[in-house]
């Protein structure tokens, strides 16, 4: 993704980095948290603001977003570990 016509200040690349952390779900808590889909939603969300932001692909952002789509309307869900 071209930006050369934005200038991302350190502090928003930062910033948002740190907002995608927090709203990640983590080893620890994700057989708590998969099937939340707000926050699958807002994890997804964040990830596709890090990408865009970071000069990322296009269809990447594109896909991360329509991905956190689905989670909003429950149009999918977690398949379950395979492990299980």
């Amino acid at each position: 993704m071209t930006n050369s016509n934005l200038t991302w200040t350190s502090n928003a690349k930062s910033l948002a980095t740190a907002l995608h952390a927090e709203l990640s779900i983590t080893h620890e808590n994700w057989h708590k948290l998969k099937t939340n889909h707000s926050l699958r939603s807002s994890e997804l969300i964040s990830g596709a603001l890090v990408q865009l932001i970071k000069g990322g692909n296009p269809s990447d952002v594109e896909e991360l977003l329509e991905q956190a789509i689905k989670w909003l309307k429950k149009e999918i869900k977690d398949p379950g570990c395979p492990h299980h």
